[in-house]
This record gives structure tokens, sequence and C-alpha cells, in this order.
């Protein structure tokens, strides 16, 4: 089977099966989906959805964010990883909105990460998200499936995975399969214990494939 051959058949069982994907996290515009992705960084968008209820009642938009102390942010995100560092990137990315952007969150993947607390991922996701941009954000559930299925091939970081998943998957597909791959990885093709007795691709993942071959030698 060539790559595009896997390519062609992974894509058209998400499209009939999840032909609607998006984004677990909750916000209300881009402002506050860009702070509930900051803080979803090694932690669950479960957790932020909690911490921003009450961090969006506080702080509903870029202005009141920017003024509030870091040490009152903190104390709102508490509960999520690296609070310190979060609380200081969500006042800093809230004052540079102001002074540079006018307090408009840009559209574009280089701009978007100008911002502290923003880095490529986390800009891909606003552009793709929001703006609807053929944009790949490769976290960690897209970076193991992709391997595992073997979408990407000899990937050491997530910018090689991305390169090989937006030359293979079509450009109006890229915010829709970045969704698909995610919430695959989330529910389906676990870390630890993939289900892949649950799992509408396994006859063309790789991972399934050599593990069934070696199961056969075993016996």
């Amino acid at each position: 089977m060539t790559k595009k051959e896997r390519y062609e058949f992974i894509i058209d069982y998400f499209k009939k099966n999840k032909p609607f994907a998006e984004t677990e996290l909750e916000y209300g515009n881009p402002y506050q989906l860009l702070v509930a992705v900051i803080l979803s960084a090694q932690c669950t968008d479960k957790r932020v959805n909690v911490i921003t209820i009450d961090l969006f009642s506080q702080y509903p938009d870029t202005e009141s964010l920017a003024r509030a102390e870091i040490a009152d942010i903190y104390e709102l995100i508490k509960s999520c990883s690296y609070p310190n560092n979060k609380a200081k990137h969500l006042s800093g990315m809230a004052k540079m909105l102001l002074s540079v952007f006018n307090g408009i969150v840009p559209d574009d993947i280089d701009e978007l990460q100008k911002l502290p607390g923003v880095g490529r991922k986390t800009a891909n996701v606003i552009a793709s998200v929001v703006f609807n941009k053929p944009a790949m954000a490769v976290d960690t559930h897209v970076f193991r499936v992709s391997a595992r299925i073997g979408l990407s091939t000899n990937s050491k970081t997530p910018l090689g995975t991305e390169k090989q998943l937006v030359k293979y998957i079509p450009e109006e597909l890229i915010p829709l399969a970045h969704h698909w791959l995610i919430l695959h990885g989330r529910y389906i093709c676990l870390a630890r214990k993939p289900k892949c007795h649950d799992c509408g691709i396994r006859d063309y993942c790789k991972y399934y494939l050599k593990s069934r071959v070696s199961s056969t030698f075993k016996k």
C-alpha cells in the first residue's frame, strides 16, 4: 500500500463517519479561544473549560485581561499545568494584542507567534479554527496518531509531521483533518493502549497490521 492510498482511505473514512468535527474547547470569540489554547498546553480541554468559566467571567475581553494583575490571573488558573508561566503569558499576550494588534487577534501564523505563550501549534489552531486557514496544528495526539497509522514516516518533530500531513491532505480539508486526528487520538488511538478493536481504519494502520503479524508469528 502506498502512502497516497493510505491517505485516501483514511480521509474517505473520516469524511463518511465524522463529517463534522470541531475543537472541544469552549469559547465565544477569537480572544477567548486564544486564551483557552494557551491554557490547554499539557492540560486537558475538560479542565480548561472548567477554568475558563470563571476566567472569562472576570476577564471577558482583551482589555480587562491586560489590566489584570498576574497574581489574580494565577489564582483563577492555578488548577491547570504550569500556572505561573501561563499567567505571565496571558498577561503579556493581552498587553501585546492591544499595543501591537489594536486588540484584534491576527490571522497570520507568524504574527500570532509573536504573542507571549503562542508557539507554532497554538498559532496553527487559531488560524485553522477561527480563520479556517489550511494550517495543521500538531499536538501530541496528532503526532502520535500520524506516526502510528503511517501518515507520517520517520518524523522526529511536530514540524516534520505537519509538513507531511499538509502535503497529502487536500487544502480544504486540513482544518477538519486536524480535529479528526486529535479526536481519534483522544478517544480511540490512546497512547498506552489503543482501542484497535473499535477502530474503523485499523486495516489501513501500520501499527495494527504490524501487531497482527507479530501475534501470528508468536502463535
